[in-house]
């Protein structure tokens, strides 16, 4: 036997193993965001790029239409492990569940949060000599809500009927990109306003050139006004900041909006379940890093996790391992801010149309 060619074979073997071991230890998996010039896919990025190497996941931030279809998108895709869903939508798909909606309780039924992260601005836009000034003032305006199977399409729709106690009427709506309907806004005017929703800075706007001015402007959210007070059931006031618009805005905007969540599925004892774990045990140890490093929207999160709503749940593994990194790190996170008030339920209409837009209609 030639002992040096034995040990050679053994050790080209060994190297073999060991490197199929190394790349069997990380895995490829995908989040669902929205738009390529929203916030969403920005805070996708970043989990990518502070979070998951650490959990040994390569994780691929995937742009789509926007919640509703990163809901379905997270029920059938194959390597789409997380998203990011606003939290009216999520509760549409389990208000029409409670409604009766099999596929609505078949698609919702399995899903879990992960965490709450932060507030997203909800912009309504309108043409600069326009009479329009308040949210309030749209009962009869030409309104474009975003996509079907959109976040924004589900916000614009339940604001529109929390302000004036009907369904938007399907007269009134179209269902553009926000680039495209900006052109209709303010080229032929067929459109009066249009609903964007993105944690700010938005690049859609922030994009704009001072010439934008002439062209646009944004409503104001009167929180006091009575139809407003309604809609501050389910969503929350905001103020649209002119120092992250600067080329737009000359004073800030009283403005309203949705929360925002990381959302996952309820993985059982698999690999998956091992690897998300390592997620949450990841996105606790690197959370400072994001804030400082990603979007400025991290320093809104709160490493928390709060009561939810009737009918949400928690993903129970990455929940235990979060609150044992918390907990370790209770003493040293002292003086942070207190975690954010429970998102309350919210109450959707059973028109048609946002059965359209939550793509339960076929």
């Amino acid at each position: 036997m030639d002992i040096t060619r034995t040990a050679r074979t053994a050790a080209a073997l060994a190297c073999g193993l060991a490197a199929f071991a190394a790349q069997a230890g990380s895995v490829d998996y995908k989040i669902v965001t929205a738009s390529e010039r929203g916030t969403y896919i920005q805070i996708g990025r970043d989990l990518a790029r502070f979070v998951a190497p650490e959990a040994d996941i390569n994780l691929e931030s995937l742009p789509s239409a926007g919640s509703a279809e990163n809901v379905q998108r997270l029920r059938s895709e194959p390597g789409v492990k997380l998203a990011l869903v606003q939290s009216d939508v999520y509760q549409a798909f389990l208000d029409r569940a409670a409604a009766g909606n099999p596929q609505a309780a078949e698609t919702i039924k399995p899903l879990r949060v992960v965490m709450p992260l932060y507030n997203e601005e909800i912009y309504f836009i309108t043409r600069a000599d326009s009479s329009l000034q308040n949210v309030h003032d749209i009962k009869d305006a030409r309104i474009n809500v975003g996509p079907l199977l959109s976040g924004t399409a589900l916000s614009a729709t339940t604001l529109y009927k929390q302000l004036f106690g009907k369904p938007l009427p399907d007269g009134q709506a179209s269902y553009l990109s926000n680039e495209d309907a900006l052109v209709k806004l303010t080229v032929d005017k067929s459109i009066d306003v249009v609903v964007a929703v993105a944690g700010q800075p938005a690049k859609l706007l922030v994009d704009m050139k001072a010439e934008a001015r002439q062209l646009i402007r944004l409503l104001k959210f009167d929180q006091n006004n009575p139809a407003s007070k309604a809609a501050l059931q389910t969503y929350f006031p905001s103020t649209i900041k002119a120092s992250n618009y600067p080329n737009l805005l000359a004073e800030d905007v009283p403005g309203v909006a949705v929360k925002a969540f990381l959302v996952t599925y309820n993985y059982g004892g698999s690999d998956t379940s091992k690897y998300l774990n390592r997620f949450a045990r990841s996105l606790c140890h690197n959370f400072a890093t994001l804030q400082a490093e990603g979007h400025p929207k991290w320093k809104e999160v709160n490493l928390a996790l709060p009561p939810l709503g009737k009918g949400w749940t928690y993903y129970s593994p990455m929940a235990r391992e979060m609150n044992a990194c918390l907990a370790d790190s209770q003493q040293a996170r002292s003086g942070a801010t207190p975690a954010p008030r429970p998102i309350q339920p919210v109450v959707n209409s059973q028109c048609p149309q946002q059965e359209r837009i939550l793509g339960l209609c076929r």
